[in-house]
């Protein structure tokens, strides 16, 4: 499908041209977090602020591909503002979608799940997140798209630790 494909390319590079949450946030408060892809040298600086559960502000920073950076971008704007079971489950559904085994994830399995995070038939919604789709094409760029959602869950997890 052509116009989906054109579609989608055009969201991934504006998303490049002109990323959303680019910058630093001050640590503490947040916490920074920094993702690495030997393979190809994309670098992610993440700054994550959570509060009380949620993610109140992101900020990304770094160098590489069209690839990472587009996610990066599309990542910082899907979860700023969410809870961060709501962020996880993004994470995971993302990384569902870049599965090369082509796995479906329905719903959330640990049930920590946020129901803004999910549509009426319990699905994650990934938004203009499934422009990257086109990625699992391509084996050797799964690691550009995932990176940032890596680095976020690193954050996650260092937030509640």
């Amino acid at each position: 499908m052509p116009g989906l494909e054109d579609l989608y390319c055009e969201i991934i590079l504006d998303h490049y041209r002109n990323p959303r949450n680019r910058g630093e946030l001050p640590t503490p408060p947040a916490h920074r977090v920094e993702g690495f892809n030997p393979l190809c040298g994309d670098e992610i600086v993440l700054y994550l602020d959570v509060e009380d559960d949620r993610v109140v502000d992101v900020k990304i920073s770094g160098q590489g591909c069209s690839i990472s950076q587009s996610s990066a971008s599309m990542m910082s704007s899907a979860v700023k503002g969410k809870t961060t079971a709501h962020a996880r489950a993004l994470i995971r559904a993302f990384k569902g979608m870049m599965s090369i085994h082509e796995q479906r994830l329905d719903g959330d399995e640990t049930g920590t799940g946020d129901a803004a995070a999910h549509d009426e038939d319990g699905e994650v919604k990934l938004g203009d997140l499934e422009a990257l789709q086109g990625v699992v094409k391509f084996p050797v760029r799964i690691k550009c798209a995932t990176l940032s959602w890596n680095t976020l869950a690193q954050g996650l997890d260092e937030a509640a630790g």
